[in-house]
């Protein structure tokens, strides 16, 4: 582990009663952000920042399968205090390494439980642990959020199955931007979830580190007040096929605990991130810093990059004598075509094999050619599967085909975060890295650290992406696509698939399967290639319409999907993001607007010394009619230079700025 240094200063005190409420105070390590905690007849949490108030008391517990509740009449046995200041290295992430600076109160209570409270400069959390012997059952955990004022809020909602306690959810959801108190009743939200605290700051909820335990939903606070409360799935008592093309594996009912799990442990993170501007959430590390470090060793054979996708074009080429589709001919294609512009993989979706049988492969294809046609032009093949068909042969699957040659999967229809599908979201990456295989975790809840432990996962889903313009035309994208990089991409990367070159204005959109379109402009679906994090990035359209607009597909090969450096330059919540990326000399720069046109200006001051040549992708001047109007030039810059860009409706702008040879 690379460190800058590493500060460990611990106090233990056995502590007096302090009347009939104890309260301790954590501060951030430059003093901006006070959390508090306070223990009587119950234990409840608190933060300031500065002098705005975040969070105000909020009770959390755990309740156990006997009854006993960790946090009623709770006796303060021993705290510890301690501050650490140090740096770990990322190699599959926004930026190399991460800056882990934060302190810190350990709180063990009388009956073999306690609290991890964090301080950072950035945002607070806190944790239960127990250590008590044998497995535990956890029946409910109490955990709120409340504010102080009726604040505007991001909400993103879920279909809410609860009347049946079935809790399954694509986990993709526009924001409903509305106030904490018009949460609608009795139904769920999923993290992140942000707040406006006015006068500029924002929080967000977000849990991490989530293991052999449920993930948390939020709905309407329970305690009178303008909050939020946790709610969690119970652990799956019946489950069967169902869903769409029977493909997830559906609970039909539920136990009355919500997690059986070993007495001694850590739970999960219950975090928020403060932020002074919204620029600073596109930035943000607190997920990975909260997270356990990885348990792959050798990691130098997991390969992040682009991927060459089938299914959102719905195998759509042209100008071939042979028939397009699940076959041979059809990948050999999009191998030709990954090779010819340098992307590293090609996925082959839904219908190479029997969906519930993945050593039945379809008559059509022939895996071990295209293996072998794909090494030999430096392609990697990955293989799409639900989570149902490859859990039922993990081993024998994994072991098969990583021997064939195959590079990775792609994990689709999980949709469930209760404690039996997390726990298999860690099998899998751990069984899929002992195969040397990398994984895509598509129909999946948000990430929530996992990526950090197990690197060769390279993508979550868990957004609204690209995919939903083929069935959903009155969705609004720009605002969306200009507002998960603030919300969303706090918990980790994101497949939302981009890449569309047939790009509509809004009026002129309309779904399409096998000639999908996108909303916005082409230098939009350009910027989102640096804006969104994936390390695993889709190409989502059709080798023929790539291959019709080259410029673009050239400009786009060379976007890496990690980076060394971020730098948040600009950006509002559902109006407008920039930032920049560098890859060793290299900077990549990308802009994304709403449905309203604006002027954005880039101040190049984050270049080093020296001159610079960049390539620039920004809207035509006719783009506000035909989306896929873009001009391209290239230019001298310097660190001393401003540039600026007229971003149409659905707009954007992308740079590649190397240095001047």
């Amino acid at each position: 582990m690379n460190k800058f240094f590493l500060r460990v200063i611990i106090f233990t005190a056995l502590l007096p009663a302090l009347g009939n409420a104890q309260t301790f105070h954590l501060k951030s390590p430059n003093g901006k952000i006070d959390m508090a905690l306070e223990n009587g007849a119950k234990i409840s949490w608190s933060v300031k920042h500065e002098n705005t108030a975040v969070i105000v008391p909020s009770v959390i517990s755990l309740t156990l399968g006997n009854g006993l509740v960790l946090g009623n009449n709770a006796k303060i046995t021993e705290t510890k205090k301690s501050s650490v200041n140090t740096v770990f290295n990322t190699p599959v992430y926004k930026k190399k390494t991460v800056v882990d600076e934060y302190n810190q109160l350990t709180i063990n209570f009388k009956g073999d439980f306690g609290l991890i409270l964090r301080a950072y400069n950035d945002g607070v959390a806190y944790r239960f642990f127990t250590k008590k012997k044998g497995e535990i059952t956890i029946e409910a955990e109490e955990a709120n959020f409340n504010f102080d004022k009726d604040h505007k809020a991001f909400i993103p909602y879920v279909r809410d199955l609860r009347e049946n306690n079935l809790y399954i959810s694509a986990f993709e959801s526009t924001y409903d931007e509305i106030p904490l108190s018009k949460f609608v009743k009795d139904s769920l939200a999923i993290s992140p979830l942000l707040v406006d605290l006015e006068n500029g700051k924002k929080a967000a909820i977000v849990e991490a580190e989530l293991v052999d335990y449920p993930g948390m939903f939020l709905t309407k606070g329970k305690q009178g007040l303008h909050g939020l409360s946790g709610m969690f799935a119970h652990y799956p008592k019946a489950e069967r096929l169902g869903g769409f093309n029977k493909m997830n594996y559906m609970v039909t009912d539920r136990e009355s605990y919500i997690a059986k799990t070993n007495g001694s442990r850590n739970f999960p993170w219950r975090a928020v991130i403060i932020s002074e501007s919204d620029k600073d959430l596109l930035n943000n590390d607190m997920v990975q810093k909260l997270s356990a470090p990885s348990q792959i060793a050798d990691a130098s054979w997991i390969k992040p990059g682009k991927v060459a996708w089938d299914w959102w074009n719905d195998w759509n080429i042209s100008g071939v004598d042979f028939k397009a589709g699940i076959n041979t001919d059809t990948y050999k294609y999009y191998i030709d075509f990954a090779a010819k512009n340098h992307i590293e993989y090609v996925v082959l979706d839904e219908g190479w094999s029997e969906e519930t049988d993945l050593l039945k492969i379809s008559p059509n294809i022939n895996i071990k050619e295209l293996i072998s046609y794909g090494k030999q032009r430096n392609v990697g093949i990955m293989l799409w599967a639900s989570w149902y068909a490859i859990n039922q042969m993990l081993d024998e699957a994994f072991s098969q085909y990583s021997k064939m040659g195959i590079k990775g999967f792609k994990i689709d229809f999980i949709d469930r975060d209760d404690q039996k599908m997390v726990s298999s979201i860690y099998n899998m990456a751990k069984k899929a890295a002992s195969y040397k295989l990398l994984v895509d975790y598509h129909g999946m809840y948000k990430p929530t650290g996992v990526q950090r432990t197990y690197p060769n996962i390279l993508n979550f889903e868990g957004v609204k992406g690209l995919e939903n313009a083929k069935w959903t035309p009155k969705d609004d994208m720009p605002h969306y696509e200009t507002s998960i990089p603030f919300i969303r991409m706090l918990a980790g990367p994101m497949d939302y698939t981009p890449g569309a070159m047939r790009n509509a204005t809004r009026g002129d959109f309309r779904p399409s399967n096998s000639m999908p379109m996108s909303q916005g402009t082409r230098s939009h679906q350009l910027a989102m290639y640096v804006v969104y994090e994936a390390p695993l990035q889709m190409m989502a359209d059709s080798p023929t319409a790539y291959m019709k607009e080259q410029e673009s597909t050239s400009f786009i090969s060379k976007i890496p999907t990690t980076f060394d450096e971020t730098v948040a330059l600009d950006g509002k919540v559902g109006e407008y993001v920039a930032l920049a990326r560098k890859k060793e000399d290299t900077w990549y720069v990308g802009g994304l607007t709403n449905w309203s046109a604006r002027t954005a200006t880039v101040d190049l001051s984050f270049l080093g010394k020296g001159k610079y040549v960049a390539e620039i992708f920004r809207d035509g001047v006719n783009a506000d009619k035909d989306a896929t109007d873009y001009k391209r030039e290239i230019i001298k810059v310097t660190s001393a230079d401003k540039l600026t860009f007229n971003m149409a409706n659905g707009g954007g702008f992308a740079i590649i700025i190397n240095p001047e040879k």
